[in-house]
């Protein structure tokens, strides 16, 4: 078991949540199991967080806040737009993989509440560190280029390749091709999207 420092209890129990979650998944645990992991009173999870539906909302705002943060300091003053893309798609993995716990809440919308004021703020930044790179390429290679549409065909097809990464090794193997790390994929991708968003035909 992990010992926690208990300075900021809630810090503390949303980090016992997390392990929880790497060892039983989003469901299989309780708030009393929280309280046993964090080693404190089996009153604190339920004082802080109300009940499990309250401490998954918080586990899944500070998954967002921390996306939002290395996403936004990889690319602040960056000023092209298909390297500050790729710096985007490499923050974003980067993220997923040091906290797979918090992911997994963050993808399941059904386990927190979504009109949670930080939960909001954070996520409408992460995004926004998304859509401000699309419209840089926008403004770079096409002008009449959907930036709302971009930006959504570009997270989904990260958070694909994070979810198909612990698979991509077998799949190379059982077809005799050479294994290529998530992270050179991402700028591989970068250069499909851009090619192709450089290219999307104009809007009659």
């Amino acid at each position: 078991m992990t010992t926690y420092h208990h300075g900021d209890l809630p810090a503390a129990l949303r980090a016992a949540t997390v392990e929880l979650i790497g060892e039983k998944g989003t469901s299989g645990f309780s708030l009393r199991q929280v309280a046993r992991q964090a080693g404190v009173s089996h009153a604190a999870p339920a004082h802080h967080f109300g009940d499990v539906r309250g401490l998954l909302t918080a586990v899944a705002a500070e998954g967002y806040e921390r996306l939002a943060d290395e996403m936004s300091s990889a690319i602040d003053g960056v000023d092209d737009a298909k390297e500050r893309l790729r710096r985007c798609g490499q923050a974003y993995i980067r993220i997923a993989f040091e906290y797979p716990g918090h992911f997994a809440v963050m993808l399941q919308r059904d386990l927190f509440d979504t009109e949670d004021e930080a939960l909001l703020t954070a996520s409408v930044r992460a995004y926004e560190a998304l859509s401000g790179t699309i419209e840089m390429v926008r403004d770079q290679l096409n002008p009449n280029l959907d930036v709302d549409q971009a930006a959504t065909f570009c997270w989904s097809a990260v958070q694909g390749l994070v979810i198909l990464s612990p698979n991509l090794d077998s799949v190379a193997y059982h077809q005799d091709t050479k294994f290529t790390e998530t992270a050179e994929l991402v700028d591989s991708f970068c250069d499909f999207m851009i090619n192709g968003f450089a290219n999307t035909p104009t809007t009659p």
